[in-house]
């Protein structure tokens, strides 16, 4: 192997490649991931010159990251059409939009400054899934590259063609009066221009483009984040406030009150919505979502489903295509919305536009539209650190001490656990419906935490407080990113 080479092998995720640039990864790394993507495609489309999709988002170093993974794709043979400065959605758009073979998209995300990634697609509207990363490591690191004549053009103001697409077919009647936050992220070009375009009067947030974050990232999530949203409804009187990751796949909500609706409410909102028009439906949900889909009396009413599936907008993404569901709905934000209301990626401001919908049909403000929802007390979502070499070990020891707990009818807060699902990590429920979730992180070294109870605040803590306690003894376990 060239011994300038840096490409850490952990670099390669279940379902996109992230590193921290030059520790990690350098160019010539980002070079060889770009010949083996470029080769992927080559075997998967049988093309000899297939034309790939390239964007990047607005980090310091990800144009230079771009530039050295175009080398790469160019190297075996690719077309690339580089879109320039773009939301990942865009990316997936345009390969609808231009007939493309593939996309990449340069961006970590919501992950703080210092890392780098690259979301990566094949099939139309679905990124990468653990089968098609494990191939893709194989090829990088073995170095098994094809080699052909490829080239590069650049695509002008494709931003005008995606804003359109999103504004002509989403016009509202309402005067909605939205903040519009998006930490100072790539989104900050889009959002506002789309929400004021379908009809909202928009008042903007850290919608300055500035690669440093000077207040936080762009991550809805980020408690710090929907805090400063909800200062602002206040203060302008809004009907509502959106934030938008840096990327632009995920949105989060704050009604008029100033309050944070966790995205999978919201998602039960637009299922609820949409299941009026389209019974039967199917809706696919992750597993670190509300307990309340699975009885709600208005999806049963419309003799609708939903599925639990496993946490990763390229696992929702892909089961929502397989299940021909509606929608899928992801708790950090990720919102799937298929035929005949998108094209099955995430698209946070198209999710924002649903939620825009909804306020548009209900003669009610967002306060009172969420209130109609049975209350439970959710937890944040928390990340204790834990090694990426050691995470996944952590969790089965741990389904394995859950499976124990439930077979000896241990009770936590006077309750028995009554149902386990294990399709990502370990979800464990009660009869009163309220559940605890451990699984591992998909893109950083940590597990991830969720609680919720539809009985009682204190019982969420104590489901809490029985997870921590068996995460404490294994002594794998470093500092929560936030706790309850």
């Amino acid at each position: 192997m060239n011994q300038s080479l840096k490409i850490d092998p952990y670099g390669f995720r279940e379902y996109d490649a992230r590193w921290l640039y030059e520790k990690d990864i350098n160019a010539e790394g980002i070079t060889n991931l770009g010949k083996g993507f470029g080769t992927q495609i080559i075997k998967h489309t049988k093309a000899k010159n297939p034309r790939v999709i390239v964007g990047h988002d607005y980090r310091s170093y990800s144009e230079e990251i771009k530039t050295a993974l175009k080398k790469g794709l160019i190297s075996t043979g690719c077309l690339v059409e580089d879109i320039g400065l773009s939301l990942s959605p865009m990316v997936y758009f345009a390969q609808f939009y231009l007939n493309a073979d593939a996309v990449a998209m340069v961006t970590a995300s919501h992950n703080e400054n210092g890392w780098t990634g690259v979301k990566m697609g094949i099939k139309r509207g679905l990124t990468h899934a653990p089968k098609e990363m494990a191939e893709l490591k194989k090829i990088t690191l073995d170095e098994k590259f094809v080699n052909g004549e490829g080239n590069e053009k650049e695509i002008k103001d494709f931003k005008k063609i995606y804003k359109k697409n999103l504004i002509d077919k989403n016009k509202i009647k309402k005067k909605i009066k939205v903040i519009v936050a998006c930490g100072n992220g790539t989104a900050g070009i889009f959002a506002p221009d789309i929400l004021r375009g379908i009809g909202c009067e928009v008042i903007e947030l850290d919608c300055d483009l500035d690669w440093t974050f000077p207040k936080y990232n762009p991550n809805p999530e980020d408690l710090e984040m929907l805090h400063a949203i909800a200062k602002a409804v206040k203060e302008n009187k809004a009907d509502i406030g959106f934030g938008f990751d840096g990327d632009g796949d995920r949105v989060g909500v704050i009604d008029d009150k100033g309050n944070e609706i966790f995205s999978d409410k919201i998602g039960l909102l637009i299922a609820r919505n949409l299941s009026e028009k389209h019974k039967n439906s199917k809706f696919i949900v992750d597993v670190k979502s509300t307990g309340l889909f699975a009885n709600d009396k208005i999806l049963n009413r419309n003799e609708c489903e939903t599925i639990y599936w496993k946490t990763g907008h390229s696992h929702i993404k892909r089961k929502v295509h397989d299940e021909n569901a509606l929608a899928g709905f992801e708790k950090s934000g990720h919102f799937f919305f298929n035929d005949p209301l998108g094209y099955g990626y995430d698209d946070g401001i198209n999710s924002a536009i649903q939620v825009c919908h909804l306020l548009d049909n209900y003669d009610k403000r967002m306060c009172e539209i969420i209130s109609e929802l049975p209350k439970t007390f959710q937890s944040p979502t928390m990340a204790p650190h834990c090694k990426d070499e050691e995470k996944y070990q952590v969790v089965e020891n741990l389904v394995k001490e859950i499976e124990k707990f439930k077979n000896q009818k241990l009770k936590i807060d006077n309750q028995e656990i009554k149902k386990i699902l294990t399709v990502n990590g370990v979800r464990f429920s009660f009869d009163d419906g309220s559940w605890g979730l451990i699984r591992a992180s998909s893109n950083k070294p940590s597990l991830v935490i969720v609680t919720e109870s539809p009985t009682s605040n204190e019982r969420k803590i104590k489901i809490f407080n029985f997870i921590d306690a068996m995460l404490q003894k294994t002594g794998k376990i470093g500092e929560y990113d936030q706790k309850i």
